[in-house]
């Protein structure tokens, strides 16, 4: 029986990037939605599972994504209210590859550290790779600092993402300068830049310069890249008595956790992988 993929995208047009992960992930036939709603997800949804018997529909799955992330999970959300008893199949959301982005950075920090006993700090952190970093790094038992150039919006971040976990979240800090960046790094041990695509948010002396820095992973591939002096294609690279990642060689990580979340929902018809299901499988495949 083939794998049929239902995919909902908030753009106009449909990812060509995710259509095409998603077909050599197993996904034998596609069927691409651009500029999806949430009142248009229940027609959408029920056909694709009306056409078969509850014990085939480990055959058909849905993927949501698009560039506005926010869209992305209210449809997840919509999704997910029009299943019923068995008739129900497995979905994903990874608008904009946030949630595969920030599973692999995590995850790329963990290689190198115990993140129970790490102090984090998550650059441009109020974005949605950034927010979701952060949540996923206080799982895992590190205590983060969430930066923003505006303090309020780390502020109300902080708030957003310890109202979800139900525990203490987040340091809120400013780091619109360099001096604030500075200060914002004392202490740190991991660093993860996500803030907006050419956008410079860490001097290359200042990073030098922060003692206690043992891993930097910048997520900007579009030059001038967040760290300075850190190379988008750098994966584990020792700079400066640092562990170096630029956006690039934290892509490896993100593409193999990408694929083998899509051949997962092939595999039993009730999944419902976001952030932190993502971030699992994604350990599951470090071994």
């Amino acid at each position: 029986m083939k794998n049929l993929l239902l995919q909902l995208d908030t753009d106009t047009q449909p990812s060509t990037f995710d259509s095409v992960v998603a077909i050599d992930s197993g996904a034998d036939v596609m069927f691409r939605h651009g500029g999806v709603t949430t009142d248009q997800v229940e027609g959408l949804v029920h056909g694709l599972i009306f056409t078969r018997a509850p014990s085939k529909l480990k055959h058909s799955a849905i993927y949501v994504g698009g560039s506005n992330v926010d869209a992305a999970e209210e449809l997840l959300n919509a999704v997910k209210k029009t299943f019923f008893g068995p008739m129900r199949v497995s979905v994903m959301m990874d608008g904009n590859g946030a949630n595969t982005t920030a599973a692999a950075a995590v995850i790329c920090g963990g290689r190198h550290l115990d993140l129970k006993a790490t102090q984090a700090l998550v650059l441009g952190g109020t974005g949605p790779v950034g927010q979701r970093a952060a949540r996923l790094l206080i799982r895992a038992g590190a205590s983060v600092r969430l930066a923003s150039r505006s303090l309020d919006k780390a502020q109300k971040a902080c708030q957003q993402i310890a109202e979800d976990l139900q525990m203490e979240g987040p340091q809120p800090v400013a780091a619109s300068d360099p001096t604030s960046v500075e200060a914002a790094l004392q202490g740190v041990q991991l660093l993860i830049a996500a803030g907006a695509a050419g956008v410079t948010l860490v001097p290359q002396a200042i990073r030098q310069n922060a003692q206690d820095l043992k891993v930097a992973i910048d997520l900007n591939a579009v030059p001038p890249v967040g760290l300075e002096g850190v190379d988008s294609f750098e994966k584990a690279v020792e700079k400066d008595g640092q562990i170096c990642y630029g956006a690039i060689g934290v892509g490896g990580t993100k593409m193999a956790i990408h694929r083998a979340a899509i051949e997962r929902l092939f595999q039993q018809n009730d999944l419902v992988l976001n952030a932190e299901e993502i971030y699992e499988l994604g350990t599951e495949l470090e071994g």
